[in-house]
C-alpha cells in the first residue's frame, strides 16, 4: 500500500501493546483528541492465498469476505492457489472478496489447496486431520514428524491429495459438499 503505518481498531485498553514494539497509541491528527493504535506497516516478500476461483489474468474470487486485498497490496509478490481456474472473472461475478489481477503475480490450479482447512462451497475442514495437526503441534519432535510426513515427503500436489485428502471427498458428487 506504500504507507508507513495503519490504524488498528479495537486494541486500546488491551495488553497487546506491552508485548509489541510495532504498535503505538497515537492521537487522531484530525480531531486532536481521539486516541487509536497504529501499527508499523509490513511489506511481506510473498503472500500466498487460496481461493475458490481465479482467472488467467490474476483476478481472484476468495469465496468469503476477508482482508486479503490489503495483504496483497502490501506484499512484493502474490501467489494465489485456486480450486477452479476460469477464463474470465469480472468483479461482479466474484464470491466474497475480489482481488484484482494487478496485485497478483501467479495463479496456480490447486484443488483441495486449502486442505486440511475448508474452502467455501467446495469442502469443509478435515476435522480428523486438524485434530492430528493440533496433537502434533504440542511438542517439537511430534511437529517435526508431522512436517516431515505432510510437507517434505510429499512429491507434488497430486501426491498430497492422494495421501491426505479423504477418498470420498475426491468423488465428483462431493464437489460442493462439506
Amino acid at each position: 500500500m506504500g504507507v508507513p503505518y495503519v490504524p488498528v481498531v479495537g486494541l486500546i485498553g488491551t495488553d497487546l501493546l506491552t508485548r509489541r514494539d510495532d504498535m503505538v497509541v497515537a492521537v487522531d491528527p484530525f480531531d486532536g483528541k481521539t486516541k487509536s493504535v497504529v501499527a508499523r506497516a509490513m511489506t511481506p516478500d510473498v503472500a500466498v492465498f487460496h481461493a475458490v476461483a481465479a482467472d488467467r489474468h490474476g483476478n481472484v474470487s476468495c469465496g468469503y469476505d476477508c482482508e486479503s486485498v490489503v495483504l496483497a497490496e502490501a506484499s512484493r509478490h502474490v501467489v494465489v492457489t485456486a480450486e477452479r481456474i476460469v477464463d474470465h472473472l469480472p468483479e461482479k461475478d466474484a464470491q466474497g472478496t475480489f482481488i484484482p489481477g494487478i496485485h497478483v503475480d501467479s495463479v496456480v490450479h490447486a484443488p483441495f489447496g486449502a486442505h486440511p482447512g475448508g474452502c467455501t462451497g467446495f469442502y469443509g475442514q478435515d476435522k480428523i486431520h486438524m485434530r492430528d495437526y493440533v496433537i502434533a503441534s504440542k511438542d517439537d519432535d511430534s511437529f517435526a514428524e508431522y512436517i516431515r510426513a505432510h510437507v517434505f515427503e510429499v512429491k507434488h500436489h497430486a501426491d498430497y491429495i492422494e495421501r491426505f485428502v479423504p477418498l470420498d471427498w475426491r468423488q465428483p458428487a462431493r464437489a460442493m459438499g462439506g
